[in-house]
């Protein structure tokens, strides 16, 4: 069980959010819903171990091994699409990762000559590589139409135990499975 108990979570001097409590599965999906600026973002942070509460009690992710895919893809121009993949350190073989992605084919190409929604793709292959016991997701399926956002959803669910996906829209917490919504804003 992942326990928050009156938590608040601040950056810098700024309280993005105050006295969230909840209780969620340590398995499972977790969506965490609302507009832009409710503290999404911040509260993936949270999850992924990026950020501590400011004050409050948040206990069930000690030693997990988290994987994170971020709002921005955090790409390196410098690489190919296999190289950032590689960044990571995992079990999965870099080509596997990229298959899954459906990116076969882009292995050698840089980031530059990638659409956007192929450099998303990079991004979430590289998390696959890294694999672990969690996954934390920002708005990740940007980009992906919408057949291609399914069966990337699906690929993501079956190889994470538990997953975090913070959206605005609620369809796509459902492509990953049921899920426990907290509504924020």
């Amino acid at each position: 069980m992942i326990e928050l108990r009156d938590v608040t979570l601040a950056r810098g001097e700024k309280t993005i959010l105050e006295h969230i409590s909840a209780s969620l599965p340590d398995a499972g999906v977790v969506a965490l819903l609302g507009p832009s600026g409710s503290g999404k973002t911040t509260l993936t942070l949270l999850f992924a171990g990026l950020l501590a509460p400011a004050a409050g009690t948040f206990r069930g992710m000690e030693g997990k091994r988290v994987a994170v895919v971020f709002q921005e893809d955090r790409l390196l121009p410098w690489l190919s699409a296999k190289e950032n993949v590689a960044l990571a350190d995992g079990e999965r073989s870099v080509a596997d990762c990229l298959s899954l992605v459906e990116l076969d084919g882009e292995a050698e190409k840089y980031p530059r000559r990638l659409s956007g929604g192929m450099q998303r793709r990079v991004a979430i292959a590289r998390a696959l590589r890294l694999g672990g016991d969690a996954l934390v997701l920002d708005e990740p399926f940007k980009g992906l139409d919408a057949e291609l956002r399914e069966r990337v959803a699906k690929r993501l669910a079956a190889a994470f135990p538990l997953i975090f996906i913070a959206t605005h829209d609620e369809s796509e917490a459902a492509l990953l499975g049921d899920y426990t919504k907290i509504s924020l804003g």
